[in-house]
């Protein structure tokens, strides 16, 4: 299981990805689950994966290999409408898992994977889709601006009260922040490294990037002051009627 979630507010849109791939008493292992493209001037894209680590890897080295190939009938930079580049993101999606579903099956495994795209095409505006291992796909809203793939419950309450279509770009980016640590503390199967990604509506240039481990400055302060900031608001409720003086 993971983590991911992208967030589109006015000025740009956030990314954010833990980078768990498997959790047991004695083998962990890691994985980067967000995948950046972008050819400044002309469109930047983001792809966030949750699920089967094998069918998300086979769909960023066939998203490569037709980038690569001059024949191909559509990749990344044939895409006039983000819409696009979902629609062909789930037709790889599904291709994948059709190809080895008969030997998962066998073995009880799943091959389905998740996706969130996101970015923007020339003078479109920035968007956020989320693409189900059945190939389709929804966009964000002005009500809910943000989505969610993996263990998203435990990250979700944040983003509810914090979230909103005018919220900055930076607060975007520490709420996307507090929710992955939230969920990393409350389930194993989501762990560190954190990987965060921001872009500017408009610029068209390559987003800023980052990622965060438990000894990064930054992430060991955002806990500490969060994790204080939640105490003191804990302590700051109202008291019952029995605990009033007379």
């Amino acid at each position: 299981m993971t983590y991911c979630l992208a967030i589109r507010v006015n000025k740009g849109l956030v990314f954010a990805s833990d980078s768990r791939t498997n959790a047991g008493v004695d083998y962990v292992a890691t994985y980067s689950k967000m995948n950046r493209f972008a050819w400044e001037g002309e469109r930047t894209l983001v792809l966030l994966s949750a699920g089967s680590l094998a069918t998300s890897q086979a769909v960023v080295n066939a998203i490569n290999s037709d980038l690569e190939d001059p024949d191909a009938l559509f990749n990344l930079r044939k895409g006039k409408h983000l819409y696009d580049v979902a629609s062909y993101i789930g037709s790889l999606s599904q291709r994948e898992q059709l190809q080895h579903a008969p030997a998962l099956e066998k073995s009880n495994s799943s091959a389905e994977a998740s996706f969130i795209l996101g970015g923007q095409i020339a003078d479109n505006p920035c968007e956020i889709y989320m693409i189900y291992p059945q190939g389709n796909y929804i966009s964000a809203s002005d009500d809910t601006p943000y989505l969610q793939i993996g263990e998203n419950k435990y990250g979700k309450p944040i983003l509810d009260r914090i979230i909103t279509p005018n919220t900055s770009l930076e607060d975007a980016a520490r709420c996307a922040m507090v929710s992955l640590d939230s969920t990393v503390r409350s389930n194993i199967s989501v762990g560190l490294p954190i990987e965060v990604a921001m872009y500017t509506c408009g610029s068209l240039e390559t987003p800023w990037h980052n990622k965060y481990r438990a000894f990064s400055p930054m992430y060991k302060s955002m806990q500490k002051q969060w994790n204080e900031g939640l105490r003191q608001a804990f302590s700051g409720l109202p008291r019952f009627d029995w605990e009033k003086e007379d």
